[in-house]
């Protein structure tokens, strides 16, 4: 469309491609064409691996993006794919080679996630991880009308435990541009963490939504839109 960029949305943990779709309608209607993942949630490796499948197979150059969790399997889907030329991490993890998820989240204080967590037993061992419905709209999406939060945790998509523990590999953005947006009242990711990683990465660019809550893309799409925009521009 137009000769811009690809932008590929990756969602996060508790969360599925629709929450998305704010984000999307603005992005079309600046002319990019827009692929929202299905992001498995099983394991960074995996998910890496299927997102990796998918943006080899895109022949315009790709911005991408993850939001939380899925700024993770983002930066180690894109490591060394030649047609990622931004990466735009939306309240998003962006783990070093050996770090996980989980040990990110818990390097400074302030979630209050591991408080809020329910597991459910698999088969093999691991397990399923959802957050309470009575605790999401606080935890997650406090900036958003009730009735739309209780939709969303009804709908949350759980993440494995083998992902939230399962070390980083190599990630792209030591060599590919990074744009970092997020909120300044995350309960999932301490906002000291959101700084450290963007400074750690070298971002282009830093923005901080103010009484923002984790569910950015839903809840701020218009700031979500223009850091895309920004990277994108960045890729022309």
């Amino acid at each position: 469309m137009s000769g811009k960029p690809t932008v590929v949305l990756v969602h996060g943990a508790f969360a599925e491609s629709s929450a998305w779709n704010p984000v999307t309608e603005r992005l079309r209607a600046a002319g990019h064409r827009v692929i929202a993942f299905a992001n498995p949630l099983r394991s960074l490796s995996g998910d890496a691996e299927a997102l990796r499948s998918l943006l080899t197979s895109i022949e315009e150059p790709v911005v991408l993006v993850g939001h939380s969790y899925g700024g993770a399997v983002a930066s180690n889907a894109a490591f060394e794919v030649p047609g990622v030329r931004a990466l735009v991490f939306v309240a998003a993890f962006a783990p070093e080679p050996g770090e996980s998820i989980g040990a990110l989240t818990g390097r400074f204080p302030g979630s209050t996630l591991p408080d809020v967590l329910e597991f459910v037993p698999q088969t093999d061992g691991t397990n399923d991880i959802y957050i309470r419905q009575d605790a999401f709209h606080q935890q997650f999406a406090a900036d958003l009308p009730a009735e739309e939060a209780a939709l969303d945790a009804a709908a949350q998509r759980p993440l494995r435990d083998t992902a939230l523990n399962e070390p980083s590999g190599e990630p792209a953005w030591r060599t590919v541009p990074s744009w970092f947006v997020f909120p300044g009242l995350d309960r999932n990711i301490p906002l000291a963490a959101h700084q450290f990683m963007a400074e750690r990465a070298g971002a282009k660019e830093v923005t901080v939504v103010p009484d923002a809550s984790h569910a950015l893309p839903t809840s701020s799409p218009e700031a979500v839109t223009t850091t895309i925009l920004n990277a994108a521009d960045g890729v022309a």
